[in-house]
Order: C-alpha cells, then structure tokens, then sequence
C-alpha cells in the first residue's frame, strides 16, 4: 500500500469526497484512492473540471465511485456519456454555497498545497475556486503538499494544522501550452478587439479565440484583468504594460482570477506574485461586484446559438460536453458593468462544415445564456449587436454573420417560423 492511501484510509462507503480543481488536481492522492477501491463502495466524487488522470472514472470502478462534475472536463466526458458520472448543472458563483450550506455535505476534501512557510501556512496555489469552501466545510481535509504547487496571494491560505492527514509528493502541475491561432479564429480575434475599449476590464477563459483576442491587444492602454481564470495569454499583455489594472474600481492594480490553467511560465509568474489574487468564485463571479468595474468586457464562447439569440455552451443536443461555468455570471455582470459588454465569440461553422448559427437548437440542447440576457456575437465574418433588437431584427444580424456557404438555407428554413417575421415584410 502507498504512501497516499494510507493517508486515505479515513476514505468510507458511501463518502463525498472533494477532489481540487483543474491543475492542482493532486494526482498522488487520486492514485491512493483508486488503490481503495477494493475496500470501498458506493463513494461519490464531487469536482469541477479537473487536469490530468481521472481513474475512478474508469468502467472497472462501477458502484465504488461515482462522479458528479460541476464542470465536465475532458478526462470524465466519456464516463458521463455511458451512465457512470453525471453532471451537476450550476452556475460557477454558486458552487461554494452547495457545501456551505450543507447542500452538498463533504466527508473529505483532497487538496493540493504548497509547503507550509515558516509560520506554517500552505497556498492553494492556482485553483482556489470553490476548493476553500470544500476544505472549510469538509470533515476531513488530505493534502499532497507540493513544491511544483505556487504560493499565491489571495484568499487560499491554509494553516497546515487545518490539515488532517498529509503526504508531501513533488509532482509538475498539469500544463496547458498555447496552441497556433488559426485563420478562422485570428479573424474572429480582430472583430473581438475592436469592441474592447481602452481602460476596459477584461474576463475571458483559455482557448483559440482567447488567445487570438489577447495577442490583437498589443495596442490598448490600461486593461484589466477580474475573471475566473486565465491562461499565459495574460502575460505578454503585463509585461508589456498593457494589463496594468489602473482603471479597476475593485481590487485596482491586481490581476484577480479563481482558477489558472497554463505553463510552468505561468504558475512561476503567479508564485508569491503580489499582482496576482486568488480569490474565493463566490466572490470573484458575483454578479454584485464584476459589475462595480468599468469597462467589464466578457468574452465567452458557444456550441451553437439559434435565430433568436438564445446561446447553448454546455451540450451538443443531449450530449452533456462541458457545463454552465461563469458564463451567465459575466455575461450579466458584463451588461450590468458602466460601458460594459457581454460577447459570445464562436466560429461560424463546426469542423465538419456545419453552421452553428441555427434556426433552432438541437433536440436537448441546453440554453445557457438566454435571448434576453445576449448582447454581442461575434464570428469570424463579423458581429452582431442583439441587445434591443426585435426577433425580426435578430434573425437579420446573425445571418449576416454566419458562413456564406449556410445564409440561403437559414433563411429558407427560418422563413416561416411564427416568432419570426420574413425579412422585409
């Protein structure tokens, strides 16, 4: 028996167990875990997406763990699809009162830390999210200390006698390496850019067209950063003087995040990085303070959006793919910000050539932003400002922005949709 299940061996039948967030996953005890799993039974694991291995997901661990993903990742997408997981549907800013409130009652907390300073106190390093609410509230809390892990400023400061049990393995956080902007998504990251505004507070997650807006920012003055993660696109942007945060009337000057996923170049800029603020995602999501900064540009992407503007991000028809996240916390807090706007960003077809602009959403298709609360979309062939704007209009705007190849057929499919009338009459 490891090291690491036998620091799990308060593990019991039928536990909620909380596993960290994204990179800081801690792999070593995950292991230990599933090394458990011939003494334990009917175990639900509670997480937002996570990095890295998820073996209890695995078909040979049916009716010792189940999963329940507030988040869907890619390593518990196929666990999900075939019934040995499911997904929790909930917006990110709510995720710590499940286990506040008792909602959600958690039995163990895994956690990773850095090691405890002098005065004994780890981090939670990148990922303090809903991971401080789950180590509060958990009956028992196991860390993998860590030296890979970066001590952050903030809010995830963890006393090392607030740990009950504690293994110390050096394991390189989980990294996420930029990938080449296509054409398609450069395209898209130019329209993006020339809605983003000089003093403008930006939230926006990892991926392409993140990256594409970021590296088309070299020019603006005075950004800041409120969001619930971010990625190395960041840092060319603050070496550079660009993110400086002046403008920010919350936390002005720092650079204010619940979660990061990049490279090691990453998690080095955050390691006692007194710019940088981990804070709790009831907090950094609430709707109540993103709007307080000026500016808030909210950039969040899309599967598919119908006619009438209603945005579907989390499913592909009744195939659960990801999840809610942030994206209504922003997109409402973005609206509500002094010169803010709210932006979903998607390119106009799929990789087989589909349109993702659509008269209707696909038959279990979950709407995660609704035709009320959408301002801008945006794809590579232009954008379109929905907000005020009738059905009739709508339809118009963003068939104006989909793919040449698919704008003859949306309109003859929608032609004749009650809720909308023909362009024209």
């Amino acid at each position: 028996m490891s090291k690491a299940s036998e620091v799990l061996s308060s593990v019991k039948s039928g536990d909620n167990v909380f596993i960290h967030t994204a990179a800081a996953a801690p792999q070593a005890l995950v292991r230990g875990l599933v090394e458990r799993a011939p003494e334990l039974k009917d175990v639900n694991i509670y997480h937002l997406h996570t990095e890295g291995d998820a073996p209890y997901t695995n078909p040979e661990y049916q009716g010792i763990f189940y999963t329940n993903a507030f988040f869907i990742g890619a390593n518990v997408r196929k666990a999900i699809r075939e019934k040995r997981a499911s997904y929790v549907p909930i917006f990110l800013s709510e995720v710590p009162s499940l286990f506040r409130k008792g909602i959600i009652n958690l039995d163990i907390a895994l956690i990773s830390v850095s090691p405890p300073d002098k005065h004994g106190f780890c981090s939670l390093g990148v990922s303090v999210d809903a991971a401080l609410a789950a180590t509060k509230k958990a009956k028992t809390v196991i860390a993998q200390i860590n030296s890979h892990m970066p001590r952050t400023h903030g809010d995830g400061i963890i006393h090392i006698s607030a740990i009950d049990h504690f293994i110390e393995e050096d394991i390189p956080l989980h990294e996420a390496h930029l990938t080449e902007v296509s054409e398609v998504e450069h395209a898209i990251g130019k329209n993006v850019v020339e809605l983003v505004e000089d003093g403008a507070t930006l939230q926006m997650g990892i991926g392409a067209i993140p990256n594409a807006v970021l590296s088309c920012l070299g020019n603006h003055k005075n950004l800041g950063i409120h969001t619930e993660m971010f990625s190395d696109g960041v840092l060319p942007l603050v070496e550079k003087g660009v993110i400086n945060g002046a403008m920010k009337k919350k936390h002005p000057g720092k650079l204010t995040a619940t979660f990061a996923v990049g490279t090691r170049k990453l998690y080095d800029f955050m390691d006692d990085n007194p710019i940088v603020e981990m804070l709790d995602c009831s907090y950094v999501n609430d709707t109540a303070v993103i709007r307080k900064n000026p500016k808030v540009t909210a950039i969040n992407s899309a599967i598919e959006i119908d006619l009438t503007g209603q945005v579907c991000a989390d499913s592909i028809g009744h195939y659960m793919y990801s999840g809610v996240g942030g994206q209504m916390d922003f997109i409402r807090g973005a609206s509500l910000s002094p010169g803010g706007k709210a932006i979903i960003a998607l390119p106009s077809v799929t990789r087989r050539g589909e349109s993702r602009l659509v008269p209707s959403l696909k038959e279990g298709a979950g709407v995660v932003t609704t035709r009320a609360h959408v301002h801008y979309v945006v794809t590579e062939w232009g954008v379109a400002n929905l907000y005020g704007r009738s059905l009739k209009q709508r339809r118009k705007l963003l068939i104006d922005i989909a793919h040449p190849d698919h704008r003859e057929r949306l309109e003859e499919i929608s032609f004749d949709r009650p809720q909308v009338h023909p362009v024209g009459s």
